[in-house]
């Protein structure tokens, strides 16, 4: 196992991830083009931007996305660089709580449709895509040993009697040309357990089953495919899955449907040179980390009025160069710019711009000369290595406008939790629980910037 932190450390690639370079520019040109990469700069590059091969030392090294790799029986772990400590080697357990802290933060997050997780982790202490599949297997075998969901789907068939409507040109073609007069082809609405929703379940676990090494969820799994025995078996997108909608009758697949599209938007998994089975999950972690604040501020902040990366305004007159800050806040009708920077700040004790760069500072001026806001916020992670809860305030005059002050405070928020990092995993523990004193300290800290 190969544990790399974003941009950080550097690690020997062993003679087994031959191929591995080949199989990661196949996953980065069949990955879905989710929200997560609708507007990246990347979205047209053909190389992969997963892993950077130093082909002369004959090292890896992470860029800026975090997730797992399975390669050829081997696995790399791409953890967030604010974990990354060049002083200490991870153990087993911090690394799981690592993974375990990105699993909060993608149960918030908007673009990602992240599935219900209130769920005792189990026997799961691999990585977080093995506990991603356990909670999917979990809640979808016990789902389905309560109830199967059925819906009206249109069906071809021969039958005895006319049922819906008969197809008179394949009748006449197939039937009555044939002496098989007694046989109508009608097309009707029948009430089917095989329709879209359940062939899509299907593919999913199927696909799971070939990636999880866990007893207990290749358990939970091989029932589900038991379940839908009779269901065919189709390949399926996160286009299809995105659009099954369902009645309040069947609200519980909600959180089916979600898990199936999380998987089907941010995995590859296929038979590489006939004779591997690999698979990718990986996400951009500066997207996780501004869709993560928005979301925790949409729900644990109701008071707060949020709208993320408003995309009205201009820098240029005559509509050129869109700005598109990351929140914009209005509290008690005041109105605020919120940019979430996911850059390890305050690690120099020394250095008077604590790390902020002045690239932050020009865009932030730019927001509040077109916005006409006299506050700007920004917001970054905290980080092993560069403290935690810290903040600073800078004031810009605009000379333009009579010295008129702008504020533009930077904090430093509690999305890493120490605590939960070096305590020991307790499979009998759900994720919600495990992290509500980090929700706590990160609610009260932005109640406290927010008002």
């Amino acid at each position: 196992m190969i544990n790399l932190f974003e941009y950080r450390n550097k690690e020997e690639l062993p003679k087994s991830f031959d191929g591995l370079e080949d199989f990661l520019d196949d996953v980065w040109k069949n990955r879905e083009k989710s929200a997560f990469y609708a507007d990246s700069e990347e979205a047209h590059v053909e190389s992969q931007r997963f892993l950077q091969f130093l082909h002369k030392s004959g090292q890896i090294k992470s860029n800026k996305y975090v997730g797992v790799i399975h390669f050829n029986g081997e696995k790399i772990n791409l953890m967030p660089k604010i974990f990354f400590d060049q002083d200490v080697k991870p153990k087993e357990s911090e690394i799981s709580q690592m993974q375990n802290h990105i699993l909060w933060w993608l149960s918030y997050c908007k673009k990602i449709k992240f599935p219900n997780y209130q769920a005792a982790m189990g026997s799961v202490k691999s990585d977080f895509f093995e506990v991603l599949i356990y909670l999917f297997a979990k809640y979808t075998r016990e789902l389905l040993s309560n109830s199967i969901y059925q819906q009206y789907e249109e069906v071809d068939k021969e039958l005895s009697f006319i049922k819906g409507r008969l197809n008179t040109s394949e009748y006449v073609r197939q039937n009555l040309s044939k002496g098989r007069w007694h046989k109508l082809n009608c097309t009707y609405d029948a009430f089917v357990m095989d329709n879209q929703f359940n062939r899509i379940i299907k593919f999913v676990t199927n696909m799971l089953f070939g990636v999880t090494t866990n007893p207990e969820t290749k358990k939970h799994l091989r029932e589900i495919l038991f379940i839908l025995d009779e269901v065919s078996d189709e390949p399926a997108t996160a286009a299809q899955c995105a659009a099954i909608q369902f009645n309040p009758m069947f609200k519980d697949f909600e959180t089916v449907r979600d898990y199936c599209h999380l998987f089907l938007s941010n995995s590859v998994s296929f038979d590489y040179k006939n004779d591997l089975k690999l698979f990718a999950f990986l996400l951009p972690m500066e997207y996780v980390f501004e869709d993560f604040i928005f979301g925790f501020i949409e729900k644990e902040l109701p008071h707060v009025t949020a709208k993320a990366q408003r995309s009205d305004k201009y820098l240029v007159e005559g509509n050129l160069f869109n700005l598109k800050p990351d929140l914009h806040i209005t509290v008690d009708g005041k109105s605020v710019i919120a940019d979430t920077k996911y850059k390890i700040v305050y690690s120099d004790e020394k250095d008077p711009k604590k790390g902020i760069s002045q690239n932050d500072l020009y865009q932030m001026l730019a927001y509040a000369v077109r916005f006409k806001v006299e506050e700007i916020l920004l917001f970054y992670p905290n980080s092993i290595s560069g403290g935690q809860g810290k903040s600073t305030e800078l004031t810009i005059k605009d000379g333009l406008a009579e010295d008129k002050e702008i504020l533009i405070k930077a904090f430093q928020l509690p999305v890493l939790d120490v605590d939960v990092l070096h305590s020991e995993l307790d499979s009998g523990k759900d994720l919600r629980t495990l992290f509500t004193p980090a929700k706590d300290k990160l609610y009260e800290k932005l109640e406290k910037i927010l008002g």
